[in-house]
């Protein structure tokens, strides 16, 4: 057996979005593990770069656009709750991996269900021990925003797909949580619930790659507050109070739009949610800004040349988000940028915003304003835009730790599983 190979079972992996995992191989690698990845295929490029030297097998579910691409992932939809037809593809998959290389053990990384079960059962046939990573979990949402592609609405049939999804996916991701032989994720929060289902659970925050995201000094001729990301609903990500802060600054002749922007590098759908809630500010819009989604190679250089750097969030509760911290949260740190986070989630990443120094996980309107405007007065005087921000805290976030930190999860595991102390 070669205790230093792994094989990851994944619902995404570059080239697409997520890059957890893509990451975690770049430094498995630089220590010497040999991972090899199945996972789904998604049609995004985002992180091509982190998919060059890793063995990837994709599993390619969806084909068609448009109509047909409406209609084929609503039959896969089906298909998938009914037969567990996307985990019996990717199992096939990785059962021909696993009998290619002499693997030391399966970590499998997702964020509703899919593929747990895959996970599970190539497990219970190999003999070797699971690891599950989870990212994302459907208690940590506000709303159904687990679900990504629109339910049908007639007769609020929408609620009942959801309510059945989720009951469902929680029960199956529940009972393998408990088989698993140790389960890590991404937040304290995070690990307080799924530890009711596996008490191995072990927390690896997201983190930032040392060796792309670091301080660099851009100038720029504009005071850009700069946005990236996704908004998949008000309650869960609420820009409220930048809007009532940057009008009043505007009202008052503060700022200017010649010299203030508001920057949001968004999808589409991300993009109509900000405008609508840009309607109630009317003095909002002339300093709004859309470029679109940036390639990862250049978010470094966006962030750097930014004044600040915008984290949206909720407050942590039954209506709102709960443990929700972002890659993009990290990487904004790595940059030492000022962080403005709204609304503060009075939760695990205010808790680290304040303990990195980072900037104002924000609670009211008000400091908002003062955020902004005593930054702002500063760069208008030529001073830079930072909050002396504690670099040792920092670096405990870095991509190359999180490795370290999997791989002695690993060893412990294998070590367990073989009978060793």
């Amino acid at each position: 057996m070669c205790k230093k190979s792994v094989l990851i079972l994944c619902d995404m992996f570059p080239p697409a979005f997520g890059p957890r995992m893509g990451y975690l191989c770049k430094y498995l690698r630089r220590n010497g593990w040999n991972p090899v990845v199945v996972a789904e295929y998604v049609d995004e490029n985002t992180f091509s770069f982190l998919g060059k030297d890793v063995e990837v097998s994709y599993i390619r579910y969806y084909r068609r656009k448009g109509l047909a691409g409406k209609i084929e992932w609503g039959m896969t939809f089906l298909c998938d709750i009914l037969f567990g037809y996307k985990d019996r593809r990717l199992y096939r998959e990785a059962l021909k991996k696993s009998e290619q290389h002499p693997f030391g053990l399966i970590l499998c990384s997702a964020y509703r269900t899919f593929p747990l079960p895959a996970a599970r059962r190539l497990a219970r046939k190999t003999g070797l021990p699971l690891v599950v990573d989870l990212r994302d979990i459907i208690e940590q949402y506000a709303g159904n925003e687990f679900i990504t592609h629109k339910l049908p609405g007639i007769f609020g049939l929408q609620h009942v797909i959801a309510s059945v999804f989720r009951r469902r996916n929680l029960a199956v991701r529940n009972k393998i949580l408990s088989e698993a032989a140790c389960v890590t994720t991404v937040s304290p929060w995070h690990v307080s619930v799924l530890k009711a289902y596996n008490e191995n659970t072990h927390l690896i925050y997201n983190g930032f790659d040392p060796d792309i995201f670091y301080p660099s000094n851009i100038s720029a001729d504009q005071f850009f507050i700069t946005y990236t990301g996704r908004l998949f609903s008000v309650a869960m990500r609420d820009p409220g109070l930048l809007f009532q802060a940057v009008e009043r600054l505007a009202g008052e002749k503060t700022i200017t739009p010649g010299l203030f922007r508001l920057r949001w590098f968004v999808d589409d759908k991300s993009r109509r949610i900000i405008e609508a809630e840009v309607r109630t500010y009317p003095g909002v819009a002339a300093f709004m800004d859309y470029p679109g989604y940036v390639p990862a190679a250049g978010i470094p250089r966006k962030l750097n040349e930014s004044a600040i750097l915008l984290l949206l969030t909720n407050k942590t509760g039954a209506e709102g988000p709960k443990g929700i911290m972002t890659t993009k949260f990290f990487e904004s740190l790595a940059v030492e940028k000022p962080v403005l986070c709204v609304r503060g989630d009075e939760g695990c990443l205010e808790d680290v915003i304040n303990r990195t120094r980072a900037g104002l996980s924000a609670h009211n309107a008000d400091e908002v304003y003062d955020f902004i405007k005593n930054h702002y007065l500063r760069w208008q005087e030529g001073k830079p835009c930072e909050t002396n921000p504690d670099k040792n805290e920092i670096k405990k976030f870095s991509r190359e730790e999180q490795a370290r930190q999997f791989i002695g999860i690993f060893e412990q595991v294998i070590k367990r599983e073989a009978g060793n102390p």
